[in-house]
């Protein structure tokens, strides 16, 4: 603007003048700003869709993974089960032996070892 336009405009028609040009100058960069913002955003999306691609198929191998996993657990808690059964059959029947043999085996030893004396005292005399 040259000099003489400067000396006519009054101090309200300057203010517009400058609020004019700082709303330019803004509202340019408020769409620079929402440029960089939709670049951004689409790249975000892209980045979102591979992640979703790749992650699904790894979510399907987790359940059927995790699905053998649970088959093997329980085939586990059978095997340990009877095992435990077997435990509690083999604890009853040794108790079962203990019980049957002990008696007889005792007054077997208490007999040998009494013939035993006897029969010492005997070669004695």
């Amino acid at each position: 603007m040259s000099a003489a336009v400067l000396a006519e405009l009054s101090a309200s028609d300057l203010a517009l003048v400058v609020v004019t040009g700082c709303s330019i100058v803004a509202v340019v960069v408020v769409l620079f700003v929402a440029a960089r913002l939709l670049v951004v955003l689409r790249r975000v999306t892209h980045t979102l869709d591979e992640i979703n691609d790749q992650a699904l198929p790894l979510v399907d191998e987790l359940a059927a993974s995790l699905a053998a996993a649970n088959e093997e657990l329980a085939r586990v808690d059978r095997l340990v089960g009877s095992a435990e059964s077997i435990s509690a059959t083999v604890d009853a029947t040794s108790k079962l032996a203990y019980r049957a043999l002990s008696a007889p085996v005792i007054k077997t030893v208490a007999m040998t070892s009494g013939a035993s004396r006897a029969a010492k005292r005997l070669r004695k005399e």
